[in-house]
């Protein structure tokens, strides 16, 4: 599996299909369907409009890779006969590793064929200022024993980055939240994975992905996210998923998203960017921190701002206000950009929704003017936190549906 693979799923081979193509491309049609939910020979036949035979032939190809087996009789169909044996994803088939580094934390995550969680770790450390090969060594040991209680062989690995990454998916360009420039992701993560004892780990494809991009996609494939939608997190910074027609709007060198320095006050103070005003100033953590009065309390600054908040303190909920007005002002330029049906809170913004809602909907009732809209569509994902690392690892299985060509040889 490329790295490509899990950005395009959709496609399998361009151009035109020689019949090994043909083959592969059947393979995915067939792999898709049975991915919906468990269906007989006949059932796939009469779905995908390929004969009895070919289904036949094509489903030992899948069985034989391990990505298929046989789950039992087929559910009734009202015909007369006996029923057929349904075929399914096979759980013990390949997985998805997913990894997460955060300014706070790391991450690792294996979801099987089905997208089911099958092992799921998180580590706090500071990452902020660390060398990129200690951060690397921390995660590869992480990921080595996720993927040892899963009990599964992934099938690939993409990782979630505080981060701009661009199309190609192999250098990290610039983490500020980190202090990272220029970090060749896989090539780190490589050796650190073989000096952990995980050498066939090392020899997976590697992918990487900014968390918001990864956050917005989980939305779509495991949240409820509809067609058009803006997802907006936050964990150190803040960044948003673009999605366009159920798919990732990446930009032309990858780097959509950005949202975290729209300007929302363009004499605001400096951004870490080098710009004035960003919203990342008055929305990003260390910003609500600082307004809150918590800077340099020990914990995750999330948890701190929710629990102070419940308890009415009012400078926290000044805080979370201030914040939810710079959001609505600048979520409110995007929906008249862009003109998603939705806008979803996610990353710790989905913990601070209750206190950031309030003022994001007066500000996008008051900016949103010239097109519908309704509160009803500032909703807050059920993933929350976990979003970025959940779509990580669904990534992964979701391209082996999509072409598992690349697994089934023959």
């Amino acid at each position: 599996m490329s790295a490509s693979a899990m950005r395009e799923p959709e496609g399998v081979l361009p151009g035109p299909a020689s019949q090994r193509g043909m083959r592969r491309a059947n393979l995915a049609l067939v792999l898709g369907v049975i991915a919906l939910a468990p269906r007989s020979r006949a059932e796939v036949a009469a779905e995908t409009g390929l004969t009895r035979a070919a289904v036949s032939s094509l489903a030992e190809q899948l069985i034989a890779a391990g990505l298929v087996v046989e789950a039992g009789p087929a559910a009734p169909s009202g015909k007369v006969g006996r029923p057929g044996t349904a075929l399914g994803l096979n759980p013990l088939g390949p997985g998805g590793l997913g990894a997460e580094i955060g300014v706070e934390h790391l991450g690792a995550c294996v979801v099987d064929l089905r997208g089911e969680v099958r092992a799921w770790r998180r580590r706090e450390v500071r990452n902020r200022g660390r060398r990129p090969a200690a951060v690397m060594a921390d995660l590869a040991e992480l990921l080595g024993s996720a993927v040892a209680e899963s009990g599964l062989r992934p099938a690939g690995i993409t990782l979630a980055v505080p981060g701009l990454v661009g199309i190609s998916g192999g250098v990290l360009q610039r983490a500020a939240n980190l202090g990272w420039e220029d970090v060749p992701l896989a090539a780190g993560l490589r050796p650190e994975l073989r000096a952990a004892g995980a050498a066939d780990l090392a020899e997976l494809p590697v992918e990487a992905d900014n968390e918001a991009n990864l956050g917005g996609l989980a939305e779509r494939w495991l949240g409820e996210g509809p067609e058009h939608f803006l997802y907006v997190s936050a964990e150190a910074g803040v960044g948003a998923a673009i999605v366009v027609g159920g798919r990732l709007l990446r930009g032309a060198r990858g780097y959509a998203g950005e949202f975290g320095h729209l300007p929302v006050h363009p004499d605001g103070p400096r951004c870490a960017c080098g710009a004035n005003g960003c919203l990342e100033q008055y929305a990003g953590e260390a910003a609500v921190l600082r307004a809150a009065g918590l800077t340099g309390l020990p914990g995750d600054w999330v948890a701190l701002l929710a629990e102070r908040a419940e308890a009415g303190r009012e400078r926290v909920l000044a805080a979370l206000a201030g914040a939810g007005t710079a959001l609505g002002t600048a979520a409110a330029g995007a929906v008249n950009l862009l003109d998603p049906e939705r806008v979803v809170l996610g990353g710790g913004y989905a913990r601070l929704a209750p206190w950031l809602l309030p003022a994001m909907q007066a500000e996008l009732a008051a900016r949103v003017t010239v097109r519908p809209w309704s509160d009803a569509r500032l909703t807050v994902s059920r993933l929350g936190r976990r979003g970025p690392l959940l779509g990580a690892a669904v990534g992964v299985v979701r391209a082996v549906v999509a072409d598992p060509g690349r697994l089934a040889a023959g």
